[in-house]
């Protein structure tokens, strides 16, 4: 029998690998660096587990959250495989159990934030037991967290490349779900990986069903129908902590038992939501975006965001969480206009605070590529395409339309803009830049249409490259010279009505 098959059955009770899997493995116990963008529920943490486990050694996990080493060390344990983890917020005893065990070599996987690895004592444990040979690989989880152009950014991984001076000999594998090609590219040359294996699969999921639409005044019959359709697990995602609890606590007075979930709250309180997610039979949990990296719940059947998402990439990696089964699952956007700008100032104010603390010219940068990856899932929210081509189009994959997703199953009225247009571009001509709010007002007040059409309008003018848009949180709109010889010489604008 084949010998990673009969492996992989022993320990997981698997008989084939998915897709992608097998070749990272290969690369791995051949000594060889990789890159693996594997999708969510594509089982990227498998790729450094077996290995440790064919090895009989020591893989040493880094990983960016407390939540996701505790869950992936919870459900490895569950399996009869020795885990730890360390972190600043480990029980004395635990750390010391820890410990003990990897001096005897009796530990398998090893998870740590990134901030561990810059204290003298790990690195010198992380060395030991290279210069042992007993240390498999060093895996870097949700590596997409080491790029400025990631969605995701974390300083601290941008140190891991260091890491590798230890232990030259060791194969260095970096994982993340999604990882737009320059991404990819960043991601190699901080991590200084030599000649990767670079396994990419499709982040295209045809088991699930997108939906984005606009958020009515009060979306919480919207929300308790998607909740009545839904199967298994049900994970709702507000932005705020406040919102989070304001949310569970409405689904609780409408005879739902949610669950709220953020880091906030006592850790033995989320240790016990967490531990309820996994084992009741329909719970439903309302969390920030934090949770759910690693969490392993198959048959999650509705992943709901109450706000527009920041970025493309984070919105596949949280709806892909949904259907990790294979069976028919919905992922539902209920977004309003006004969400754009909330995250964009939002967004501005964080950039600020890091500028107090060191003001560079990639902070600068950042705030840009927020900003601009904020339109782009507005630009798919709001759009008339197939929802899932969007998204996958912002990390670098073509596809056909899914035929799945509403837009596609709709069939979208289109009328001309031109004249609409010519009107937004003429005011925006006449002024010195002026923000949506202002702009929709004086064409309301002028024409007497309605307000919230002229500043759809204008969103999709600043899609179109007839209008430019500050990236410091204003958003303060200026004509761009192609929307002057707009004017000059119209052409036909058509969207959908």
């Amino acid at each position: 029998m084949d010998p990673l098959i009969e492996a992989l059955h022993h320990h997981y009770g698997w008989d084939g690998f998915r897709p992608g899997q097998r070749p990272v493995v290969e690369a791995i116990l051949a000594g060889q660096d990789v890159l693996a963008v594997l999708p969510t529920g594509g089982g990227k943490s498998l790729c450094y587990q077996l290995p440790a486990l064919l090895r009989d050694g020591l893989v040493v996990v880094i990983s960016p959250l407390v939540a996701l080493m505790e869950d992936q060390v919870m459900q490895l344990q569950r399996r009869g495989i020795s885990a730890a983890c360390l972190h600043a917020g480990l029980d004395p005893s635990r750390r010391r159990d820890a410990l003990v065990r990897l001096r005897e070599e009796r530990l398998r996987l090893l998870y740590l934030a990134p901030e561990r690895l810059q204290g003298e004592a790990t690195r010198q444990l992380i060395e030991d037991t290279a210069a042992q040979g007993k240390l498999v690989a060093l895996a870097v989880d949700e590596a997409h967290c080491i790029s400025a152009w990631g969605h995701d950014f974390r300083p601290d991984y941008r140190r891991l490349g260091q890491v590798r001076r230890l232990c030259p000999g060791v194969p260095v594998v970096a994982l993340s779900a999604t990882a737009a090609p320059r991404v990819r590219a960043d991601i190699i040359r901080l991590l200084a990986l030599r000649r990767p294996l670079v396994q990419v699969c499709s982040a295209r999921r045809n088991n699930l069903h997108y939906a984005m639409r606009r958020r009515s005044r009060d979306p919480l019959p919207d929300v308790l129908e998607a909740l009545g359709k839904s199967r298994g697990a049900s994970l709702i995602y507000a932005r705020t902590r406040r919102s989070v609890e304001q949310w569970a606590e409405r689904l609780q007075a409408a005879d739902v038992a949610a669950t709220p979930y953020h880091a906030g709250l006592d850790p033995e309180v989320r240790q016990q939501a967490l531990a309820d997610f996994l084992d009741q039979e329909k719970p439903v949990l309302v969390a920030t975006v934090a949770f759910g990296m690693g969490v392993d719940r198959s048959d999650v059947g509705l992943v709901l965001h109450l706000n527009l998402p920041a970025t493309p990439e984070g919105y596949l990696q949280e709806s892909g969480r949904a259907g990790r089964d294979g069976l028919p699952a919905d992922c539902l956007v209920l977004f309003s206009p006004g969400d754009r700008t909330s995250l964009g100032w939002a967004m501005h104010a964080s950039a600020r605070r890091c500028a107090d603390e060191s003001a560079t010219q990639e902070i600068q940068m950042r705030l840009e590529l927020a900003q601009q990856q904020l339109r782009r899932i507005e630009a798919v929210a709001e759009g008339e395409f197939c929802l899932e081509q969007g998204l996958l189009l912002a990390v670098g994959e073509l596809v056909p339309p899914c035929g799945r997703c509403d837009r596609c199953q709709q069939t979208a009225r289109r009328r001309d803009w031109s004249e609409q247009a010519f009107a937004v571009l003429e005011v925006l001509e006449d002024s010195k830049g002026m923000n949506l709010r202002s702009l929709s007002e004086s064409l309301s007040s002028t024409t007497g249409r309605k307000q919230e059409r002229w500043g759809w309008l204008a969103r999709r003018l600043v899609q179109e490259e007839l209008i430019t848009e500050s990236n410091d949180g204003v958003q303060r709109l200026y004509l761009r010279e192609s929307g002057r010889r707009f004017l000059r010489q119209p052409w036909p604008l058509h969207y959908a009505a």
